[in-house]
């Protein structure tokens, strides 16, 4: 993942908006007062305004870069079996329910 540099055109800004995807990030509360925080002591140390975006955008990217993080793939996996778990509950749950047809 390369940070195109802004040319004096213009070219590159425009590239790289038009490469950009929307995504809802669901987190904890938890995990946002961290992201938070983060961004707050990078405000106060670099004397700029950090967002959160900004933070989280970093915090993605530089994930990205340490694929084989053996700390990264246990938080993956860890992530993974919890969906698991409350998919199958919800199944199990609705198993004794009536199925209910939009159309008749």
């Amino acid at each position: 993942m390369s940070r195109p540099s802004l040319l004096t055109n213009g070219r590159a800004l425009r590239q790289e908006r038009e490469d950009r995807t929307r995504l809802l990030l669901i987190l904890s509360q938890d995990l946002l007062d961290q992201a938070r925080v983060i961004a707050g002591r990078a405000t106060t140390v670099l004397k700029l305004p950090v967002s959160l975006q900004i933070v989280l955008r970093a915090l993605i990217w530089v994930g990205l870069k340490r694929e084989s993080h053996s700390a990264l793939f246990a938080n993956i996996e860890s992530q993974a079996r919890a969906v698991r778990q409350k998919r199958s509950r919800v199944r199990r749950a609705g198993e004794g329910r009536p199925l209910r047809s939009g159309s008749r």
